[in-house]
């Protein structure tokens, strides 16, 4: 029985052969550490290094290298932008669709003496501005938006948030972990302050690698979340206040990031985007037809990515994903999926739901193949 992989919101499968030669390139021909070596296979590290920040800053239209900071990954990013910036008094707004990854450090802070309110979004999952306006307080500083939910799909109008966020003020961070690679994700027509980004999702890259893109004010005021070796001015014992280094302490994943750029190189966002409209629009016209399931999200194919969370009403959701797996070769997952805010707020806790997620790989005959499998199952 061949396997269909669609867990492609937890990590891309498979990943590009291009991203795979890179890999092995690095670790079997090269070796060298960056910013720790002058002879050539450092300089090809240190030039690596800086394509990946052109490449970076330009697929999310951002205007400096220097502040194209590398890390292990969306999670990364969002601890240093949130540990970094916010201070005892200090407000955020965030979406009710928050993964952990945002959750569990706000709930830190708070502890620390930060506050934070959610903002509600629709059954659908959308979050509208007029919601966040509501929750608006004089000591409010920043606003994070989950850009599109890795539980029901739905894609938030980040430009109207960075509107909002400029007007009142406010730092805006966009959590890009489901966006990046599969739309487009403009830093500057969305007003982004802080743009965090997966390597192994939608860039289709290796894990254990990331980019958090940094506005200049917030590059400016915020704390490092580490602080060690960077490989320059090394005769201080002082954290080096010049970007890129400020934020990339320790050894960096090179073979990770060799990956990553391979991945960029190889990256047409549009002709993604179009794939899985389709595959969406084609999932969601069989979906609408099969009794006894409840799909969360937006039912447009244009307002969401293609991820889509499915509750069988009457069934053990972790029962069902198994049966897809050993009956049908479907890998995907259940559960709540990191974020049992978006749960809640979806009407999914505590039973959580079937996630099928695809990606430039998947077909429309696994498309299909996956909705008949729902189908049999739900009717059981």
């Amino acid at each position: 029985m061949l396997e269909i992989f669609m867990d492609q919101a937890a990590t891309s499968f498979p990943k590009p052969e291009a991203v795979i030669r890179a890999v092995a390139n690095y670790m079997e021909n090269n070796g060298a550490n960056l910013h720790r070596g002058s002879g050539s296979r450092a300089q090809q590290v240190e030039l690596t290094v800086l394509s990946l920040r052109e490449k970076l800053a330009e697929l999310f239209n951002h205007d400096s290298v220097k502040r194209v900071i590398l890390n292990s990954g969306a999670t990364m990013g969002l601890n240093t932008v949130l540990f970094g910036t916010l201070k005892r008094g200090d407000h955020v707004l965030v979406d009710a669709l928050a993964h952990n990854a945002v959750v569990r450090p706000l709930s830190e802070l708070e502890k620390r003496g930060v506050t934070y309110s959610a903002v509600p979004v629709s059954k659908t999952g959308f979050c509208n501005v007029a919601e966040a306006e509501k929750l608006l307080l004089p000591n409010t500083r920043m606003l994070l938006l989950t850009h599109a939910s890795n539980v029901c799909g739905t894609i938030q109008d980040a430009e109207a948030f960075g509107r909002f966020c400029h007007k009142h003020g406010l730092l805006f961070v966009l959590d890009a972990a489901q966006s990046a690679g599969h739309l487009p994700v403009d830093f500057s027509a969305c007003k982004v302050d802080a743009l965090a980004v997966p390597a192994h999702k939608g860039l289709l890259a290796p894990s254990g690698v990331g980019a958090l893109l940094l506005s200049s004010r917030l590059a400016e005021e915020m704390t490092p979340l580490t602080f060690g070796g960077t490989g320059s001015v090394s005769d201080s014992v002082i954290q080096p206040e010049r970007l890129p280094d400020k934020f990339e302490s320790g050894t960096p994943n090179l073979p990770g990031i060799f990956g990553f750029l391979a991945a960029v190189e190889n990256l047409n966002v549009a002709e993604i985007r179009k794939h899985e409209l389709e595959l969406t629009e084609r999932f969601l016209s069989r979906l609408r037809d099969i009794p006894n399931i409840r799909l969360l999200g937006e039912t447009l194919a244009e307002k969401r990515v293609a991820v889509f969370s499915i509750d069988f009403r009457g069934k053990d959701n972790g029962l069902v994903a198994a049966a897809l797996e050993s009956e049908y070769g479907i890998y995907t997952r259940s559960g709540l999926h990191c974020a049992p805010w978006a749960h809640r707020a979806l009407g999914t806790f505590p039973q959580g739901s079937v996630r099928f997620s695809f990606s430039k790989y998947t077909s429309p005959e696994q498309v299909d193949f996956a909705a008949d499998a729902i189908a049999h199952l739900a009717a059981r």
